[in-house]
């Protein structure tokens, strides 16, 4: 069968690929076209679009790029139309991909969504469309099932792509004299502007711990250097963010898929954010959630620090490290990733989804 896939965002690539392997695996005979990243370039020399030009994120910044994104949309259906799927693939980015899902159904393409709208969070609304134009719909947070049986569609609970994908460390002591802390400030331009700038002032603050920031794929060292302005002694690179999260004693992550990695890993951390300030007061307007990290949103308590907007100041690090260095908050932590890993189960769910997506009636 022939394939599409859309996947607009880093996270997506890491399922894209793996998804892509599972279904070449089952089907033999497979064509997949994608929008994806190096890593579902490795499964498919077919790629019609680079997610790195389509990852738009906040209110002000979708706005500002609405004529890239008309084009995008122009182009995604001449491309579709050429290739002829049997199935469409959409991998999270709903805002781009339940418009896309919506033309695709118009056309008599099976459609399945993997990694469902986070319509809990906010533009529940949406659900009537995704009723309305979703033939299969795979969610990946345990509670979400039961959200969307609730606004009568069926959704499918396999487990979490990254319990799958992801080993605990092993543990190892804390030497407060001799700290390591991993950094994620985000992959797109806009968050790094906002990141940077607090990470410098706390970086420069502290030269006897060693620093180490994760530089997502689409982000180069040269970038991250631009806008520190500087390269601190105590600063170092690292490509691969899983490995680097692995190797520290602490971490503080950007708000995203990356904080449920950083858990699932077993490393201590801080969630941070910084939009605009439309951004963010829109947001705020529209969105009803105590918590914004996947870490808390899963075990529907507080097991991380979040310092979001205002509250992310180097003063507030100052307090969080040295809070997160005791041995009481430390063992909570470590309690609590083992109970949301259980929660998780992520088993075989590349397999049992691909399975379900080639089965499927059309």
């Amino acid at each position: 069968m022939r394939y599409y896939i859309i996947a607009g965002e880093a996270s997506g690539d890491i399922y894209g690929a793996e998804l892509m392997a599972a279904i070449k695996q089952q089907d033999a005979q497979a064509e997949i076209r994608f929008w994806g990243g190096d890593l579902m370039k490795q499964h498919s020399d077919l790629q019609a679009m680079d997610y790195r030009k389509t990852a738009f994120m906040g209110f002000w910044e979708v706005i500002k790029n609405i004529g890239t994104i008309r084009q995008l949309f122009s182009y995604a259906k001449k491309d579709i139309k050429e290739f002829k799927p049997d199935r469409m693939i959409y991998i999270d980015y709903p805002g781009f991909n339940l418009r896309m899902a919506d033309w695709t159904a118009a056309q008599g393409i099976h459609n399945s969504y993997f990694v469902a709208p986070q319509l809990w969070a906010w533009k529940k609304n949406r659900y009537k469309k995704i009723k309305r134009v979703v033939d299969q719909l795979f969610v990946i947070l345990p509670f979400e099932k039961e959200f969307y049986a609730e606004l009568g569609i069926k959704a499918q609970y396999n487990g979490h792509p990254l319990e799958a994908m992801i080993e605990a460390k092993e543990e190892k002591g804390i030497d407060p004299l001799n700290l390591s802390i991993g950094i994620l400030p985000g992959s797109r331009q806009q968050e790094l502007e906002k990141h940077l700038p607090i990470f410098k002032e706390y970086i420069l603050a502290h030269p006897n711990i060693q620093f180490k920031i994760g530089l997502a794929p689409q982000v180069s060292q040269a970038q991250i250097l631009a806008l520190l302005g500087t390269h601190p002694d105590n600063l170092s690179f690292q490509t691969d963010t899983k490995k680097m999260i692995q190797n520290v004693d602490l971490a503080i992550v950007k708000s995203g898929t990356s904080t449920l990695e950083t858990a699932l890993i077993g490393t201590p951390q801080i969630v941070i954010y910084k939009t605009s300030k439309l951004s963010y007061l829109i947001g705020k307007r529209l969105i009803n959630l105590k918590f914004i990290s996947l870490v808390n949103l899963i075990s529907n308590k507080e097991i991380v620090k979040e310092l979001i907007q205002d509250e992310f100041t180097v003063k507030n690090l100052e307090i969080e490290i040295d809070r997160l260095l005791k041995p009481e908050r430390l063992n909570f932590i470590k309690k609590s990733y083992q109970d949301l890993r259980k929660q998780l189960k992520g088993g075989k769910v590349f397999d049992l989804v691909s399975d379900q997506i080639i089965k499927a009636k059309p």
